[in-house]
């Protein structure tokens, strides 16, 4: 197919959100849906929506897996590996670093900075939910849909919580919304994966899972062990973020290869840098006591835990692509889009907002950042900039 960008036009959208993407993957989703759908409009917000919805039906890294097939979609199989190098990179490279020595923020400085980014995150991701509110949620049927989710997301457990919310989303679409949308016409352009190629994505993930724990144990190799740790992490957590964490706990703390305080140094550190938090695991892999530790332990973690998340998505892309045009798949879809509105609404209660706004002064904080962005149309790395001095300014107030 034709694309419409270039890999670099790709690579430095991708690298300027890499470093400013402050908040998890929520937040994430925020940012890109600011930067790539309202500013650049590389897609609409209903097709955004499908996609994030498809992403948290996904094993892996939501965010992460968006940005991929974004790229994708912009400039073929090179602008998706540019846009994943590009948003991954800078906060890999700093929890690299830090592993190796580099001093971490400290002080009522440092910590104003930190605390001000938290509160930032919150106006971005409201900003999110009410663009997406007014476009995926125009009707009571869909606005009631979304908030039995955001119950559901609230009073669940986070992976069950999200993924309940998802298929109650889907079976209300599928009985309440049979009258809905037209068939999408150019919503969402192919991304070009061959059917083989895919069903090829498919059978390599389902290899990594049976053998590389085969070769785990038949060479010994702790670069293999770290692999094979790593992979089944990034294969076995749905929606991303947090929820990897007990994951990797189980692969790398409970074998004793890093030992529990620097797990949760490191993860202190993750929350610090910019991009997604999967790129913890290059923290992980570059300090523990198995595989080649250093840079190329570091590679290996990160390689191996983004993944599984990539060989899936490329998997059903395809074929998604293709069913979501019939008529019961759009009103599942519709359904899901609707459940997508209250689980981000249920996320910028818990953990965004309940984190974050601590006083009056977080809360006037977030509040500017979000009109910020609503009124005067700022771009979110400068309102990310403003809620980097404000939060210096909070902490002394």
């Amino acid at each position: 197919m034709q694309r419409t960008g270039s890999v670099g036009e790709v690579f430095l959208a991708f690298l300027r959100l890499g470093v400013t993407s402050f908040g998890g993957p929520v937040a994430h989703l925020g940012y890109f849906r600011d930067d790539l759908v309202v500013r650049r409009r590389w897609m609409d917000d209903r097709a955004y929506a499908d996609l994030v919805a498809l992403c948290q039906f996904l094993p892996g890294p939501a965010s992460s897996q968006v940005g991929f097939a974004i790229g994708l979609q912009r400039a073929g199989l090179g602008g998706a590996l540019a846009a994943f190098a590009a948003f991954t990179l800078p906060s890999a490279v700093l929890l690299v670093a830090f592993a190796a020595g580099a001093a971490a923020l400290g002080g009522p400085v440092g910590g104003g900075v930190l605390g001000g980014l938290k509160i930032v995150a919150v106006a971005i991701v409201a900003h999110a939910v009410w663009g997406m509110a007014r476009t995926l949620t125009p009707d009571a049927r869909r606005a009631g849909i979304a908030v039995v989710a955001l119950a559901l997301a609230l009073l669940l457990p986070a992976a069950p919580g999200q993924l309940g919310a998802l298929a109650v989303g889907v079976v209300a679409g599928l009985v309440l919304l049979r009258d809905g949308d037209s068939p999408p016409e150019n919503e969402l352009p192919p991304f070009g994966v061959p059917r083989a190629v895919a069903v090829g994505c498919l059978l390599v993930f389902v290899l990594g899972l049976v053998v590389l724990p085969l070769l785990t144990v038949a060479t010994g190799s702790g670069a293999v062990a770290l692999a094979d740790a790593f992979f089944r992490s990034g294969a076995l957590v749905f929606g991303g973020g947090h929820v990897v964490l007990p994951l990797l706990q189980s692969g790398v703390v409970q074998t004793g290869w890093v030992s529990p305080e620097t797990f949760l140094t490191g993860y202190a550190a993750a929350q610090a840098v910019p991009g997604p938090l999967f790129t913890f695991a290059a923290f992980l892999g570059a300090v523990s006591d198995v595989g080649p530790g250093g840079f190329a332990g570091a590679g290996i973690a990160l390689a191996a835990i983004f993944l599984p998340g990539f060989l899936v998505l490329l998997g059903v892309l395809p074929f998604w692509d293709a069913v979501r045009r019939r008529p019961r798949v759009r009103a599942a879809m519709g359904g899901a889009n609707a459940a997508v509105v209250g689980i981000l609404g249920a996320a910028l209660y818990s953990p965004v907002f309940t984190t974050a706004i601590t006083g009056p002064g977080p809360l006037v904080l977030a509040a500017i950042g979000f009109v910020l962005l609503t009124a005067f149309k700022a771009p979110a790395w400068a309102v990310v900039l403003v809620g980097a001095a404000g939060g210096v300014v909070v902490s002394f107030t």
